[in-house]
């Protein structure tokens, strides 16, 4: 049986593909969201035909963005209870208001992450400090916006993060919440570390051995942060660690169209010349000095015990595009 996905779903996953929907949380939640659409939309008679239109819906998302670790990780908060419930439930309108219940909760409990994430955080920041934050990432941007709620007088340096610019959304947003913020070229960033009393990031994933895979320039901040000794925060919700890496699986770093950085017209009247467009990069684990998460914070190298609380040592069955 062929399966159409309802227009919005499909919208959404182009959206993430194209990077319309950004950060990793809000593509975590907007996945999330699209299984509940999904879910709203069928029309299946049968427990066995709902669960294959879910899973159809849940691969077409898979193959949206390869990295970011909280898109699997949401689908599969939803997937894997949905796949327990099946065996309790007698009827398919039973289990289509359960997904609309499990997705509802993943994404509250999301917010609410970014709520916690924020409070905890903002009790590292002291009043003047300078701190620099590096792409877009609503968990770090909430731990600023918390110490300035607190009456903390900071100011923010914020890169425009190439080629797509997610930093000038982070200024626009600190911004408007009341904090100074300078925005710089990334290439700026050492230039302008001794200044820096802090370094805040977010995460598209977290593996297990504490090294974090976030946007593109990321290591470069957390090298320039380590020679002048500024401390290097990340902040992330917990569904950003990867249960993979725990099996000894390596995450995938998506690398992007050229056309993102030259035009293909352009890059056309330049010989010999290639264009990589990698979309993020590996800061190691000891250039980390703490995480924050929505149950506290850690160093890099309490990773594996998150891993463990949240998705236990055994790795169920792997989520294939």
């Amino acid at each position: 049986m062929s399966y159409v996905l309802p227009e919005k779903v499909i919208e959404t996953a182009q959206d993430i593909k194209t990077m319309k929907i950004r950060g990793a949380g809000k593509i975590a939640r907007a996945a999330v969201n699209a299984l509940k659409m999904t879910a709203e939309a069928s029309k299946a008679k049968t427990i066995k035909d709902f669960r294959t239109e879910l899973n159809f819906a849940a691969k077409t998302l898979l193959q949206t963005r390869p990295t970011a670790v909280s898109l699997p990780n949401g689908i599969r908060y939803v997937m894997g209870r949905v796949a327990r419930a099946e065996k309790e439930v007698s009827s398919v309108d039973d289990l289509k208001a359960y997904v609309l219940w499990v997705a509802d909760q993943f994404i509250e409990n999301s917010n609410k992450a970014v709520q916690r994430i924020g409070e905890i955080g903002a009790k590292r920041i002291k009043d003047g400090d300078v701190i620099l934050t590096h792409c877009q990432s609503s968990a770090a941007a909430a731990v600023m916006k918390m110490a300035w709620r607190q009456g903390k007088k900071i100011q923010v340096y914020s890169t425009e993060t190439r080629p797509l610019f997610q930093g000038r959304i982070t200024a626009r947003v600190l911004g408007e919440a009341g904090i100074p913020v300078t925005m710089i070229v990334d290439s700026a960033a050492r230039h302008f570390m001794n200044k820096v009393d802090k370094v805040i990031v977010g995460a598209d994933a977290i593996a297990a051995n504490g090294a974090l895979i976030n946007k593109i320039g990321t290591s470069m901040v957390a090298l320039a942060a380590r020679e002048a000794r500024a401390p290097f925060f990340v902040a992330a919700e917990t569904y950003k660690f990867s249960p993979e890496t725990m099996a000894g699986e390596l995450i995938v770093l998506e690398e992007r169209s050229p056309s993102e950085i030259i035009s293909p017209e352009r890059l056309k009247t330049m010989e010999n010349v290639r264009v990589r467009n990698p979309s993020f990069d590996v800061t190691p684990p000891e250039y980390i000095d703490l995480i924050i998460t929505e149950k506290g914070i850690i160093p890099p190298q309490g990773a594996i015990s998150i891993l463990q609380e949240e998705f236990g040592w055994f790795i169920g069955e792997k989520l294939e595009p």
